[in-house]
């Protein structure tokens, strides 16, 4: 749970980067890659990050510009990381501007339960985090360069002149 805006801030911005560094490997027909047919696709996973932006500070009372769900997912890579991008720096800019630390004790209903605002924006981040571990999965089964995010990938560890962990 944060307990300070700073706090949250500083920790959004780096898992916001992150998740923009995996964003950016994305290619246009890999969006469709999928582990079996009836499950969701590389490019799903993608937007549905991107839209529990704004759907979870929409429920929160706090409206952000961005996506939600039911729009029309983008079939370009380059739209979807642009659209999380914009997402991402609206959500927080709008935590910046409504809330305060005090606040971040406060609970909010969002998707039929109470919850602290501070453990919401957490939420966030470890929800986010979540899916894109999924990606990061999918990309590697796609062929794709998969970014270190908590450390060095397979091919940073090339770049870096030392062998390939196991």
């Amino acid at each position: 749970m944060f307990r300070t805006i700073s706090d949250f801030l500083s920790a959004w911005k780096v898992e916001r980067d992150s998740t923009v560094k995996v964003f950016r490997e994305l290619t246009d027909p890999t969006l469709e890659r999928r582990v079996t047919a009836n499950r969701r696709s590389l490019g799903f996973i993608a937007w549905h990050i991107t839209t529990s932006l704004a759907e979870a500070m929409n429920q929160a009372g706090v409206e952000i510009a961005g996506p939600v769900e039911k729009d029309s997912m983008p079939t370009r890579a380059a739209v979807l990381t642009a659209l999380y991008e914009n997402a991402a720096d609206a959500l927080g800019e709008a935590v910046r501007a409504a809330w305060t630390d005090e606040q971040l004790l406060e609970e909010v209903a969002i998707f039929g339960e109470k919850m602290p605002r501070g453990v919401l924006v957490m939420s966030i981040i470890t929800h986010q985090t979540h899916h894109r571990g999924q990606m990061t999965v999918l990309m590697r089964q796609a062929g794709l360069r998969v970014p270190g995010v908590y450390g060095p990938s397979l091919e940073e560890w090339a770049l870096f002149g030392a062998a390939a962990q196991p």
